[in-house]
């Protein structure tokens, strides 16, 4: 087995033991490899981001968000000692659970997954990863999915805990969670470990999600400007502005005063990549583009430091470590979250498509479920038939529809519950 600087065999080892193999690349390239070649990833291609990929072509999906959000962990992750391979994977992967529909869709399956144990996106990245997609079985002749190492797995699992030991946050418990109950074998073997922390995420995760943070907060932006949602001109307006922050502190900093949001925002704006207007041409778009490559390294720059600063050079890797994010720059990306959510995400007159995707898939739940295995794919098909109950059934067919992208949810809907014929909308 090649040695990897700051990785044991173990981070290295897979759930099914594999063949050595003479190669070039290490355990950790060849995830990465699985990630990017996976069905899963492609499919992203034709689901939500923000905006829906029917609605403009420019506009990015879930996949181009996945590339970028790898791009800036990768390169993050290398500077402070991870394995820049580790670090992709967990990026390319880190989406692969979300239904069609984005977030939306995600509410809509959760709720009909209630009795199951619910539906989460971050948990169905896990169960993507070591059941649905197909590389690698187990003795028993079930799927081991990709097969991916344990530090690759780890660095996926976001959020690592049951639904039911999730914990407080701002004296709530959080409603996020990383594992079905049925998946917690490979969980608890991806945790396993001496160094390994229960409840912490590792810092090859830690480094994924701020580069997931980081890449939404400005981009999101950027496709709601070109787009044509809103300028930044316009939060020079107080009520405007004031919205704006309530939205950011009602979203993302609960705790926060917002004072301190609003000096987030006016450092943002007194920066000198800052693009008050956006006409629309060739130079517009590429001060937009600077902009977002500047606050991109801006907030990344701050983390390395304050990283570093705080234990030091060499490779900070798994546990040995936690990322640190100065406070100043959290404020800064949340309030560009905050910005996009209050001019694109809680628009009223986009309430009305929400409601219709939401029953979208709560139809097309519904129809399968009463058909039994008849319209399912046949991998979902044969996992029906291996279900030993009606909950198992039932998260079948929610595997069936998470994995639908938004047009062939649409394709679906109205094929199978309307019984019409499908025609895309072409712009």
């Amino acid at each position: 087995m090649t040695q990897i600087n700051g990785y044991t065999e173990a981070d290295q080892e897979r759930w099914v033991p594999e063949p050595a193999k003479k190669s070039y690349r290490t355990a950790f390239a060849r995830d990465r490899a699985r990630v990017l070649h996976s069905s899963a990833l492609r499919r992203l291609g034709a689901k939500t981001q923000v905006v829906s990929p029917t609605l403009n072509d420019f506009v990015r999906t879930r996949l181009t968000h996945s590339l970028e959000v790898a791009q800036v962990g990768r390169e993050l992750g290398a500077a402070l000692g991870c394995d820049p391979d580790i670090v992709d994977t967990a990026c390319l992967a880190h989406d692969l659970g979300h239904p069609p529909f984005g977030h939306n869709g995600e509410k809509a399956l959760n709720k009909l997954a209630k009795d199951i144990g619910g539906f989460e996106g971050n948990a169905q990245t896990l169960r993507l990863l070591t059941r649905l997609e197909t590389k690698t079985f187990r003795h028993n002749g079930h799927s081991a999915g990709l097969n991916l190492s344990r530090a690759a797995l780890d660095a996926s699992c976001k959020y690592p805990w049951l639904r039911e030991e999730a914990p407080l946050r701002n004296g709530k418990q959080t409603k996020k969670f990383g594992v079905y109950t049925d998946d917690q074998p490979v969980f608890d073997w991806l945790r396993s470990g001496p160094d390994s922390v229960p409840g912490r995420v590792c810092m090859e995760g830690q480094v994924m999600d701020l580069a997931d943070d980081i890449s939404y907060s400005v981009h999101d932006v950027e496709d709601a400007i070109v787009g044509g949602r809103f300028q930044l001109r316009w939060l020079l307006e107080s009520s405007v502005r004031d919205r704006a922050l309530q939205v950011t502190k009602d979203w993302y900093l609960p705790t926060t005063d917002e004072s301190d949001i609003d000096a987030a925002l006016t450092r943002l704006e007194a920066s000198a990549e800052w693009v008050s207007h956006a006409d629309g041409s060739r130079r517009a778009r590429a001060a937009l583009k600077d902009m977002t490559s500047q606050f991109i390294g801006r907030f990344c720059q701050a983390a390395m430091d304050a990283t570093r600063s705080e234990f030091g050079q060499g490779n900070l890797t798994r546990y040995n470590a936690q990322l640190i994010v100065p406070e100043e720059t959290e404020h800064e990306i949340a309030v560009m979250k905050g910005i996009a959510a209050n001019f694109v995400m809680t628009k009223e007159e986009l309430q009305p498509m929400y409601l219709n995707q939401r029953q979208i898939l709560t139809d097309l739940v519904d129809l399968l479920s009463d058909n039994e295995d008849k319209y399912l794919e046949p991998i979902f098909a044969a996992d029906y038939k291996d279900a030993a109950n009606e909950q198992g059934r039932l998260r079948v067919v929610i595997d069936q529809v998470a994995s639908l992208t938004d047009a062939s949810a649409l394709e679906w809907h109205a094929s199978l519950v309307k019984g019409e014929s499908y025609e895309p909308k072409l712009f």
